[in-house]
């Protein structure tokens, strides 16, 4: 008799952890696990957003390819993108490493690379820890961010008829890191350019997502790290919806289409399940299409793409003219080690 497995899912370890702690009723916690930040109540009018993420070497990122600078930007990256798709703004930031050995000759390069992306969005380093470990690089940064309370964005929003956004291309990301994985980054950006900039130096999107969360118009909202199939499915766990992706809708890039072909990748895998896009995946009424386009034009913001909508039944599935298919949570999960 075949064993049955006994790993368990990233979403099922953080559910368990979020079982096992709790907050008393006067606690200033606002919202704690089950969203891209945690909600403190800083004053009456306005609250303290707290993200923390952390990359491994081998997992999450390649020495072998990723410059230290752009892997200082990224770092940082990353977790300011939580702070964006809650509609709010980096303040603070705290950093802590662990390294075998002493420090590597190219800790300056990703310090300094670290110190610009913190420079773009105002936030100033405030603290950290610096270790040794047995093993692997290990990178663990937070970030506190502000927002006004009656602005933020949760993912727990989404109703059915809302509309379903995404603020760029997808999959872009996972094409480039395929792409260096190849061997291909070896010789010089060329023509995928645009896929190895997502996947080596992606850039949050923090003034698109205070101005929609601001704005009023969006229900629900969530950036894309995971994968769209897997994030839509946080939106719509939370909300307690599920939503269709129109396949014919999906923003894909000449690039990503161009390195499909030339590795002989299918290309809704990647759109679907690759993550690190960090676009902002959000909702929004059909009633307020109209007004979200023309705040979009107004501020002279990227262009944005309505690619399904919010339904009553659970789940996420994609459509095209002939099938509809399930595919929540087919993006990365570390903890079953494979891409669905």
């Amino acid at each position: 008799m075949k064993k049955k497995s006994t790993k368990k899912s990233e979403l099922a370890i953080i559910k368990h952890i979020s079982n096992i702690f709790g907050f008393p009723a006067d606690s200033p916690v606002i919202k704690g696990i089950g969203d891209d930040c945690a909600v403190l109540r800083k004053d009456d009018k306005s609250c303290f957003l707290v993200t923390t993420d952390t990359l491994v070497e081998g997992v999450h990122f390649d020495l072998g390819w990723h410059p230290p600078f752009l892997l200082g930007r990224k770092t940082g990256a990353v977790n300011i993108s939580d702070i964006a798709a809650m509609g709010g703004h980096p303040r603070f930031a705290l950093l802590s490493m662990a390294f075998p050995g002493s420090a590597p000759a190219w800790l300056d390069d990703f310090l300094a690379g670290f110190y610009a992306i913190l420079q773009q969005y105002g936030t100033l380093l405030v603290g950290g820890d610096t270790v040794k470990s047995s093993n692997d690089l290990s990178i663990s940064v937070t970030i506190i961010g502000e927002a006004a309370e009656n602005s933020i964005c949760y993912r727990s929003g989404a109703v059915k008829g809302d509309l379903v956004f995404v603020s760029g291309f997808l999959g872009d990301a996972a094409a480039g890191l395929a792409l260096c994985q190849s061997g291909l980054s070896n010789q010089g950006l060329g023509q995928w350019q645009q896929l190895f900039k997502a996947h080596l130096d992606p850039e949050p999107h923090v003034q698109l997502g205070k101005m929609l969360a601001e704005s009023g118009l969006v229900h629900a909202m969530i950036d894309i790290s995971d994968g769209l199939a897997t994030d839509l499915a946080h939106i719509c766990a939370e909300s307690g919806t599920g939503a269709e992706i129109f396949k014919k809708d999906l923003p894909v890039s000449e690039q990503l289409t161009a390195a499909a072909g030339k590795l002989e990748k299918p290309v809704l895998d990647w759109v679907l399940k690759g993550g690190e896009d960090y676009q902002l995946l959000f909702t929004v009424s059909p009633d307020h299409e109209e007004d979200l386009y023309n705040l979009v034009i107004e501020k002279n913001k990227p262009g944005i793409f309505c690619i399904g909508k919010i339904i009553e039944d659970p789940g996420v599935f994609l459509l095209d003219s002939l099938n509809r298919e399930e595919v929540s949570f087919q993006g990365y999960d570390h903890f079953t080690a494979a891409k669905s």
